[in-house]
């Protein structure tokens, strides 16, 4: 609902046959939820396309099934371009309609018009760290996750093992789920696949961060079900779906996030106000009831943010895509926001 791709259907999925489509990916932004926010991030979408397609084939030579075709119209291998891309060839399997009652959704007729051909209606979350602005804070203590202090430190946490969790995908506002209702939502596909999809992908982005430097705190997956088998969709490792940090330093959409908390205080708390508003009345819809709207950002902080997901990309599939500072100069720049 909040997404920042196009999305181009070249041939329908049927109940018994995944189609074929294309992400196009666009240079615009979202942060909590909102959508698309009122300017944009320049190269930010050949950014993730690059990002995403590289992470693809590097699954896909380790034996994890994705939905991933290739990139540009002829859906090539990313080695084949002279240029980043931005648009990225796809298997399309269905996305049935979710009914809701103001707040209440029913995954019971999702399911059963998906059938055996359809997108999991869930994120899979993994977390290597807690860092500052992680929604885990909020919902759990450290203990829980085997850490020996009562509370959370004033800064970012490592975690001895990766912890996965599940949340909603097509709700107005994400909700965190328990294993029972994680597993009703997932329908045919297993959430222990599931949940070992995710770690394979953390584990290969894990990997190729730290070659380039990086450090992945955490990210998501989504998946589809195909005739019994499930599979990697979306877009995964990248600076919107994951947060990564270098020299301590953020470099991700949590930055911009980060920046909107400073700068816009009244916005980000309206947000905040809506979203419970809505909770307590029973809304689906929580926007019309937010009180103020983002404002555009200045053109020196969307180009820094530009340069951000440039250098980040060079330096995490090890070739100079973008003409791009370096990465420790962009980093720096950023964080002087």
């Amino acid at each position: 609902m909040t997404s920042v791709k196009e999305f181009r259907i070249d041939r329908e999925p049927t109940p018994d046959e995944l189609g074929r489509g294309a992400f196009v990916f666009t240079d615009a932004y979202s942060i909590f939820d909102w959508g698309p926010m009122p300017d944009s991030i320049p190269g930010k979408g050949a950014s993730l396309c690059t990002m995403g397609a590289f992470n693809f084939e590097r699954l896909e030579g380790e034996g994890v099934p994705t939905h991933y075709r290739g990139v540009g119209e002829s859906a090539r291998a990313l080695a084949g371009m002279r240029e980043p891309p931005r648009e990225m060839a796809i298997d399309l399997t269905q996305v049935p309609d979710l009914p809701r009652t103001g707040r209440e959704y029913d995954y019971e007729a999702y399911h059963a018009e998906a059938g055996e051909n359809y997108l999991v209606p869930l994120e899979i979350v993994f977390r290597n760290r807690v860092p500052v602005g992680s929604s885990l804070r909020r919902r759990s203590e450290p203990t829980d996750h085997g850490l020996s202090f009562e509370e959370w430190p004033p800064d970012t946490v490592e975690l001895a093992e990766p912890v996965v969790e599940f949340s909603t995908k097509y709700e107005e506002s994400d909700r965190y789920l328990d294993r029972e209702e994680a597993e009703e939502i997932a329908g045919r596909a297993a959430l222990d696949e599931l949940d070992g999809l995710a770690r394979a992908v953390n584990r290969v982005v894990t990997e190729r961060a730290e070659r380039a430097g990086l450090v992945h705190e955490d990210g998501k997956i989504e998946c589809l079900y195909y005739r019994g088998e499930v599979r990697v969709a979306d877009v995964v490792g990248t600076f919107d779906e994951n947060r990564f940090s270098y020299r301590g330093n953020g470099i991700s959409k949590e930055v911009i996030r980060q920046y909107h908390k400073r700068q816009q205080e009244a916005w980000v708390a309206a947000v905040e106000d809506a979203k419970a508003r809505a909770k307590r009345e029973d809304v689906a819809d929580w926007r019309p009831l937010c009180a103020h709207e983002p404002k555009p950002l200045s053109e020196a902080v969307v180009g820094t943010m530009g340069a951000l997901y440039a250098a980040g990309t060079n330096a995490y599939t090890g070739e100079e895509w973008f003409d791009a500072p370096e990465l420790p100069a962009a980093v720096e720049r950023a964080h002087a926001l």
